[in-house]
């Protein structure tokens, strides 16, 4: 039974892979334009290993400004507007009549046809935070044509494009592979390579422990390792990244290729995937030596159970047997990037003799959970909850509670999907229930905020990161500070009204901006901490103006604050 469904699976993922390399097969290049008037640099390539995640799109520079001309890539109508606190902030897209989708993300603002359409409904709906879906019929736009400017919003890190192409079923592809040009003759960087032992009878120069092998320059600029001695399945990994002319930024690469003694045995291209594949990244990586080292090693096999359609043809999985004492072999691997330029690696094994003891570990105190089934554990006031499939193989976790705290292993471990934490919060009794939440601790004593539900006297969170929690109480309002102007001031000549809002504990949860009564759009840029209206909304037209800001946080404290202004009208 085990081995139909195994046969079943390895079906699937095939018939996905193959499905989505016919796909690519009759791309439309030279369809679309570039995005950007500048020469297009990158600052993120597709594919690249993120956080959770894989990058869907191209990252491209603005030379550390905003405000660029951002032009719509092919002719289409606006389909989906979405503006959002965190993530991409500001973004468009634009569905083409090929059934292709552009993306233009971390915007500033729209272009004044576009603009006057969202802040319309931004104001009927008084939410700053909204997504639209406009008809086919209602915002045409050309090629070429200005749709919006380059901005900072949401979850960038400093001001620049993200740029995406979708296919008709909403799946990223590489923009290169579609003719956007980027200049590149570099060669990939070689940063690490690793080697797994990947059951307990197999070992790595003589232990049952993964190791890095020490990398030597060859004049031919590419690597080679030092002898690797092993013995029984073995894995390998290495950490590697791209950099394109005219940016010194660490990107992604775009193929891996490896071969054993002559013959291709691996291969992993960041052509596209589906957005549901995302997260396997964790299991594609060293997610442990990641969490302590910062530093991403992909893992050159295909993990067990993974449905990534990044990954090509393999030869048992691309694991290395190696059992035969004495025996040498040689495995290479060539890094690639979207032009060709590649560096190579050999790595000389020789077979080692098998072990003559099993060292068996040490796991007292530690807990079996199984990848296949639902744990549930109840630990003094917490009960938690692992759901089968959260894990990408079976664990042995620390678990422990003490108080009001609980600590679930580490987050050397990854979880695909959200263990729910419950406390029964009944002995607070009386002590504003409401401003109790569940805090993830970090490693330096610091608390954030895990979004929390009270039913009754019960406390729950959902989390996809194992650590340390606590039962946390925030009694603290938020605190509002005008930025820009003062109480009673004339200020005729301001363009925006800002304020500063923060809250130390939980963390601002929301806020609502009125004048005179009258609603006011308020733009929350989290990363500054300041909210600000845009005067040129023209809904402020008295002279004298009565300004009311509420501030929530995420315990449902909440200040207000008020005060007058003047303007000329």
């Amino acid at each position: 039974m085990l081995q139909k469904k195994s046969l079943l699976f390895i079906l699937i993922c095939s018939t996905f892979h193959w499905a989505a390399s016919q796909s690519l097969k009759n791309l439309p290049k030279g369809y679309f334009k570039n995005p950007l008037d500048i020469e297009l640099k990158l600052s993120g390539t597709f594919g690249e290993l993120r956080s959770n995640h894989f990058h869907s799109g191209l990252d491209i520079k603005t030379n550390q400004r905003t405000g660029l001309k951002v032009y719509a890539t092919a002719r289409g109508y606006v389909s989906r507007i979405k503006i959002e606190r965190y993530g991409y902030g500001k973004a468009i897209y634009i569905t083409h009549p090929n059934g292709y989708t552009s993306v233009y993300a971390h915007l500033e603002k729209f272009s004044p046809r576009i603009e006057a359409y969202l802040k319309k409904r931004q104001y009927a709906n008084e939410s700053y935070n909204i997504q639209l879906y406009p008809t086919d019929l209602e915002l045409r736009v050309d090629q070429g044509e200005v749709i919006a400017y380059s901005g900072n919003s949401g979850g960038s890190g400093g001001p620049h494009l993200h740029f995406e192409i979708r296919d008709s079923v909403a799946r990223p592809i590489n923009p290169l592979m579609m003719g956007i040009e980027i200049p590149d003759t570099k060669k990939p960087l070689v940063k690490q390579v690793m080697v797994y032992p990947l059951d307990e009878n197999a070992t790595v120069n003589g232990k049952n422990e993964s190791a890095l092998l020490r990398l030597i320059p060859l004049k031919n600029g590419g690597f080679k390792t030092e002898k690797l001695r092993a013995y029984g399945n073995i894995g390998i990994g290495v950490n590697t990244s791209d950099r394109q002319n005219g940016a010194h930024n660490q990107n992604g690469v775009y193929e891996i290729t490896t071969s054993f003694n002559g013959s291709k045995n691996f291969e992993v291209c960041f052509d596209t995937y589906a957005f549901s594949e995302t997260r396997y990244l964790n299991q594609m990586i060293d997610y442990g030596f990641f969490k302590k080292h910062k530093s991403r090693i992909t893992k050159l096999f295909i993990p067990p159970g993974s449905p990534l359609s990044l990954y090509g043809n393999a030869i048992n999985e691309g694991k290395l047997s190696l059992y035969e004492p004495g025996l040498k072999s040689v495995y290479s691997i060539d890094i690639k990037d979207f032009k060709g330029n590649t560096s190579s690696i050999i790595v000389d094994i020789i077979n080692d003799e098998p072990p003559t003891e099993l060292m068996a570990p040490n796991n007292d105190g530690l807990e079996y959970v199984s990848h296949t089934q639902t744990y549930n554990s109840k630990l003094g006031n917490f009960n938690l909850t692992i759901p089968k499939g959260a894990l990408y193989e079976d664990e042995l976790l620390e678990i422990k509670e003490h108080l009001d705290t609980i600590t679930i292993h580490s987050d050397i471990v990854p979880l695909h999907k959200n263990m729910i934490l419950e406390y029964d919060i009944s002995a607070k009794a009386g002590d504003h229930l409401d401003q109790y939440y569940i805090a993830r601790i970090t490693d330096w004593g610091a608390a954030y905020h895990v979004s929390t539900k009270r039913k009754g006297n019960t406390l729950t969170a959902y989390s996809k990161y194992m650590g340390t929690y606590a039962i946390t109480k925030d009694d603290k309002n938020p605190t509002i500070t005008p930025k820009n102007f003062k109480n009673k001031q004339w200020i005729s000549n301001h363009k925006t009204l800002q304020l500063s809002i923060a809250d130390d504990d939980s963390g601002i949860d929301g806020y609502r901006a009125t004048v005179n009564g009258k609603f006011i759009l308020m733009e929350y840029d989290y990363k500054t901490g300041v909210i600000k209206h845009d005067f040129s909304d023209d809904v402020v037209t008295d002279s004298e103006n009565l300004l009311k800001v509420i501030v929530t946080d995420n315990a449902g404290n909440s200040t207000t604050f008020e005060a007058t202004f003047y303007r000329k009208n």
